[in-house]
């Protein structure tokens, strides 16, 4: 079964980018003559999907309104609020969960993967477990390595407790089945790493290999990158 549904957690106060962020969510943050949103969904669009969910917090109607006033190919874009408090991006996903289909893909708002969704959805189908992480080869180069990968197979995450074996990242890029939060159901403020640790626990997490670097807006330099990066597609 295609997975053609995706889920943006754009929710985040973005406090490394302040002062740019006191008035404007990071999402808005303009790249290359247009907000980094529209940037994202144009890809999003571009690889398949079909149906995306937004998880917003502190100014995401700034968000909502851009998206209600411009086009999108078609994309249906819809919203999930976290409410009167930060839900954390596993508690925002939860929420979210009865606007999505029984597997989607999940990815964060600050970032920009120009990947081939479809190869890594057929992937994820082929393994027969509830959720997927894709891992970069990041050797500590673009951000601090945080997973333990080889053959194929995750032996740990851990964005704290690192040790020498972890030369990967987690790329951004995740598949989930609404399954897994089942586990969760008696949490109401948790992270998406929480999710994936379960997983690994429990043997039921692929990991896929993604050669292409990622790119995100969540820091100054990040910011640099990515708008360097756009300004070359034009």
């Amino acid at each position: 079964m295609e997975i053609n549904n995706l889920v943006l957690l754009a929710g985040g106060l973005a406090t490394r980018l302040k002062p740019v962020t006191e008035s404007i969510p990071k999402s808005m943050i303009d790249v290359s003559g247009k907000p980094f949103i529209q940037h994202q969904l144009e890809l999003i669009r571009d690889r398949g999907i079909g149906k995306v969910v937004i998880c917003a917090g502190a100014m995401g109607d700034q968000i909502e309104k851009y998206t209600r006033e411009n086009s999108f190919g078609g994309l249906e874009i819809l919203f999930s609020y976290d409410g009167y408090k930060l839900l954390g991006t596993g508690g925002a996903l939860r929420k979210a969960l009865g606007r999505l289909d029984d597997k989607f893909f999940v990815m964060y708002g600050d970032s920009y993967l120009d990947t081939d969704f479809n190869v890594i959805n057929k992937y994820f189908l082929s393994q027969k477990k509830n959720g997927l992480m894709t891992v970069f080869r990041n050797e500590g180069r673009w951000d601090s390595s945080n997973i333990e990968f080889e053959d194929g197979i995750i032996l740990d995450y851990d964005k704290k407790e690192k040790n020498e074996n972890m030369k990967y990242i987690d790329y951004g890029l995740g598949i989930l089945t609404r399954k897994v939060f089942e586990d969760f159901n008696d949490r109401e403020v948790f992270d998406l790493e929480e999710v994936y640790k379960a997983l690994l626990k429990k043997n039921d997490l692929a990991g896929y290999e993604v050669s292409e670097r990622f790119y995100e807006i969540g820091s100054f330099k990040g910011l640099d990158e990515t708008r360097k990066l756009l300004s070359n597609k034009k």
